[in-house]
């Protein structure tokens, strides 16, 4: 019988097995949502909406992706959902994986774990993340948004504790930490410890359900309060010796260094909380997408590029906070973690797009353009300008010379590069506007008229790119082209 990791959620992996596959650009473990569909309605779950089983991916293109990912070197599928247990293959899915010789984590409320299926799931040694939340029953059903929610839970324990969990093979229990929960967490972490059981405890992520549910709202020096707490028993009784950081109890999220997340349509994405499509796997081989990917790039470049208190934290070096909850709650990927107790009175010192650019850019009046960055997502970006009188570009006619639009288009690509940059340090941002080609200007801006201008880059060759540029007043197509730049720094 093949051995079964008696950890969860990745942090088996060694800091210098991390280090490799973040410097090789591979990966050592994927998370993979084969559907999104789900028989809870969870206060707190990140998922916005549930996709069409036409939209999903065939097991056949999941097969190919997870072999992909093995060859670049992934070690472990983690599953997630909608609920796996409700997908119609998963069984199938789970012995091919476990056939590949490939670990397997899976996160379920226990929808369809029969006596049955939970010998299949121990059979083929998956690490089972059961969702309860608590104790209480009413607190149980109330948070999964369904009544019986709290019986499911448990009938899927017991049949998981008949099939051998956690003596043969290790089992974990996934918890969130909110305002219903908070006074029971303690107790229910020594009975998981005393089960044999590993506690997955985890700070909500502020998307989807938990961005409409206040109520489940904790204050951070509450959670803080909460970790040094645990940290002490598991310690004191346990002999467990940990960093209490955000946002997991016990672990460290460092997922971005070595692992992404598939959705059940193709998408890649850094995370389940960083909701960045970097391609889609219909489209491109998931080796393409992780090593073209700036996101992921960023995301494993963290030492430099995370802006804020977080990147001047003592321990930058190690922890980075909530990627997700930094850019749900920022729009920045790079943004310092909001909901990290150490940053609870820095919040002043967080970035949030939209975001002014005349911090941004090199140009000083008049030659700045570009007045705010609204967005930024995989080498593509949004700026926005208003066409002022007192604009050299502005003719006595009051409209915009047609000429300005490449030096539009450059400079927005400056802005989001400006922006990137505030946790390099690598100083002061500089850029040539080389050649534009195929400039199309498609009608007439004037004074007082706001453009928006969408920057795509299309290629990029060390520091010289190649970009797609739009320009916008309201849905009106006003100018398009593609122009070369560069840039000091990759």
């Amino acid at each position: 019988m093949s051995s079964c990791s008696s950890r969860v959620y990745g942090s088996e992996f060694t800091r210098e097995e991390i280090d490799t596959v973040s410097r090789d650009g591979g990966l050592l473990s994927m998370e993979v949502e084969f559907n999104s569909v789900c028989n809870f309605r969870c206060l707190y779950c990140y998922a916005a909406n549930q996709a069409s089983p036409d939209d999903e991916l065939t097991v056949d293109e999941f097969k190919d992706v997870i072999l992909q990912a093995k060859a670049l070197g992934a070690r472990k599928i983690i599953i997630l959902g909608g609920e796996p247990m409700l997908y119609p293959h998963i069984l199938e899915m789970i012995r091919f994986i476990h056939a590949e010789g490939l670990a397997i984590e899976m996160f379920t409320n226990g929808a369809n774990i029969t006596a049955d299926a939970a010998r299949e799931l121990y059979k083929n040694r998956v690490v089972v993340a059961l969702k309860m939340n608590t104790f209480d029953e009413k607190v149980q059903d109330l948070l999964s948004g369904r009544s019986g929610a709290y019986r499911q839970i448990q009938d899927a324990f017991k049949n998981l504790k008949a099939a051998g969990y956690p003596k043969g093979c290790a089992m974990g229990m996934s918890t969130v930490i909110c305002r219903q929960n908070l006074h029971e967490l303690a107790d229910m972490w020594v009975w998981l410890r005393d089960q044999g059981l590993t506690p997955y405890f985890e700070m909500i992520t502020p998307q989807g359900s938990a961005r409409r549910n206040e109520v489940l709202d904790v204050d951070a020096q509450e959670v803080s309060e909460l970790f040094h707490a645990i940290a002490r028993i598991d310690r004191e009784r346990y002999g467990h010796t940990w960093e209490p950081q955000p946002p997991l109890v016990a672990g460290e999220c460092r997922r971005h260094q070595f692992s992404c997340s598939l959705t059940a349509r193709g998408d890649v994405q850094p995370c389940v909380g960083v909701t960045i499509p970097l391609g889609n796997v219909r489209e491109q081989k998931l080796a393409e997408i992780i090593g073209e990917s700036e996101v992921i790039e960023d995301l494993r470049n963290h030492r430099k590029t995370i802006k804020g208190p977080c990147g001047a934290c003592e321990k930058a070096h190690e922890c980075y906070g909530c990627r997700g909850a930094a850019y749900q709650s920022t729009g920045d990927y790079l943004a310092s973690d909001p909901l990290c107790w150490k940053n609870a009175d820095k919040q002043d010192s967080i970035l949030m797009l939209p975001v002014r650019a005349d911090g941004l850019l090199p140009h000083q009046p008049p030659m700045r353009i570009i007045e705010r960055l609204l967005d930024v997502k995989e080498r593509r970006s949004l700026s926005e300008l208003t066409v002022t009188g007192d604009m050299i570009f502005a003719g006595e006619s009051g409209l915009l010379d047609a000429a300005v639009y490449p030096e539009i288009i450059s400079q927005a690509l400056a802005a989001e590069k400006g922006f990137k940059s505030l946790g390099s340090g690598n100083g002061e941002l500089q850029g040539v506007l080389l050649g534009v080609k195929n400039l199309e200007v498609l009608g007439a801006a004037r004074v007082g008229d706001t453009l928006k201008v969408r920057v795509s880059k299309t290629a990029r060759y060390g520091e010289f790119a190649i970009l797609w540029g739009e320009v916008f007043r309201g849905e009106e197509l006003m100018a398009r082209g593609e122009i070369k730049v560069w840039h000091n720094g990759n």
